[in-house]
């Protein structure tokens, strides 16, 4: 008898129990040394590296706390065995596979469809502070929509969710990835094949200095005041706080 990896195994569990959302993160190994660049620009590689690791587990934090199902997929593919020792063996893991950003993601959600889920989102591990009510819309969008959306301030988007039967892998295909016409190039494809697409609120992601900044600044007096995030740019001092 074949032996069914642990992944799998799990998969199908949730599917037995008729669970049928499911919510992809995608996420970078520690050792690419492509962590948070242009953050790293201003602060430097290692305060990069250690706040975006604040960044993951303040969305895993988040992301244990709803209703749904996760899964983590890490890039580079080869960092597998790096990956689940920093963020332990509990969760559900799979590679991202592609060329670009948009075949990850493309078969990011071929990969859980494959797997019994009939809606699904992905998001990135730069939004550390999106509140729970945004992931809960997001689903409730997808129960009257082809497939739901949430714009980022830079001009993508933090969010993307389909459910199975409307899944368009065109809107992963022919974009200027990281660059601040991909909303609008998403939004065109989406146009042309006369999708209804449920739009959530704008959400600023952190990218560089400017928006760890702001990040701090919107959440002097919030939940997310207590996170790993905000701690961690009060104990280190990266900028002079505005108190």
């Amino acid at each position: 008898m074949a032996v069914i990896p642990a992944f799998q195994l799990k998969i199908y569990s949730l599917v037995f129990l008729m669970i049928t959302d499911c919510i992809i993160i995608f996420i970078k190994s520690l050792l690419t040394r492509q962590v948070k660049s242009r953050l790293a620009k201003d602060i430097g590689p290692e305060a990069a590296t250690a706040i975006y690791q604040c960044f993951v587990d303040d969305t895993l934090r988040l992301l244990e706390k709803s209703a749904y199902p996760f899964i983590i997929a890490y890039y580079p593919p080869a960092a597998e065995i790096e990956v689940k020792q920093w963020l332990g063996e509990e969760y559900n893991y799979f590679s991202q596979q592609g060329n670009d950003l948009g075949e990850n993601m493309k078969n990011a959600f071929y990969h859980i469809f494959n797997a019994g889920f009939s809606r699904v989102l992905l998001t990135g591990s730069d939004i550390p502070d999106l509140p729970p009510a945004v992931i809960n819309e997001a689903f409730l969008g997808l129960e009257t929509s082809d497939a739901v959306i949430g714009p980022s301030l830079d001009g993508g988007y933090y969010l993307i969710g389909f459910n199975e039967t409307k899944f368009l892998p065109d809107i992963f295909e022919n974009i200027k990835w990281s660059t601040p016409t991909v909303f609008q190039e998403t939004m065109t494809i989406f146009q042309e094949h006369n999708y209804h697409v449920h739009k959530l609120t704008g959400w600023r992601d952190v990218d560089d200095f400017a928006d760890l900044k702001a990040l701090y600044n919107r959440n002097r007096n919030t939940a997310f005041a207590d996170s790993a995030t905000i701690n961690f740019i009060k104990n280190t001092k990266i900028f002079p706080l505005q108190l």
